[in-house]
Parts: structure tokens; C-alpha cells; sequence
């Protein structure tokens, strides 16, 4: 069993900045980890993951905002109003992926999220 705890979010105006953090209770030799959110009334969507030789995938809509370090800290920067949403840390483990997926059906441990508010 793995526990990850979230830190981070908050409100900030478009154009700000946050920084997510995940805490996890272990590691595997292998594992994908990474970030995930989910907007009020829309489906949660894979944001950026990475594996235990840190090739990093980015969702297509934050490209060039966001960074993700190999310690899954999550640099949010140019935020906009539609980046609004609860953030979820998740974690699969065991499985080593050479590029780890954005499905977030491929995650087996989730933390309870952290809210990120960004207004116009």
C-alpha cells in the first residue's frame, strides 16, 4: 500500500504561479507517477507523469507552463482560468513503462488532491 499526501494548491490570478508537491510512504524500483485534475463537471485527465528514469510526458494543453521534477514536484506557471481545478498526485508501481501513460486508469494509488484556483 502507498500513501501520497498533496501540498500546494491554492489561489492565485491568472498569469501566477504554484507549486505542487507529493509526498509518497515508498517507492518501487519501478513506478510512473505524476499529477492528474479534475475541473468541476468534467472528466479528471492525466496532466504530467513521470518514470523511475525520469522521462517526463506533459497533456498537450500545458506544455511549456508546467514542470514536473524527478521528486514529482509540480511547477504550475502562466496559469489560466481553465487550469482551475482539484489535483490529484497517483502512482503505479512495479511496472516499469518506458514512456508512462496519461490514463489515469493505469494508476492504482491516488491522494486525496489539492485545489487550484486561478481567477481572471
Amino acid at each position: 500500500q502507498v500513501q501520497l499526501v498533496e501540498s500546494g494548491g491554492g489561489s492565485v490570478q491568472a498569469g501566477g504561479s504554484l507549486r505542487l508537491s507529493c509526498a509518497a510512504s515508498a517507492y518501487a524500483t519501478v513506478y510512473c507517477m505524476g499529477w492528474f485534475r479534475q475541473a468541476p463537471g468534467k472528466e479528471r485527465e492525466g496532466v504530467a507523469v513521470i518514470n523511475n528514469v525520469g522521462r517526463i510526458t506533459y497533456a498537450d494543453s500545458v506544455k511549456g507552463r508546467f514542470t514536473l521534477s524527478k521528486d514529482n514536484g509540480l511547477q504550475l506557471d502562466s496559469l489560466k482560468p481553465e487550469d482551475t481545478a482539484m489535483y490529484y498526485c497517483a502512482t503505479t508501481q512495479g511496472v516499469a513503462w518506458p514512456r508512462c501513460p496519461l490514463d489515469e486508469n493505469r494508476y492504482k494509488y491516488w491522494g486525496q488532491g489539492t485545489q487550484v484556483t486561478v481567477s481572471s
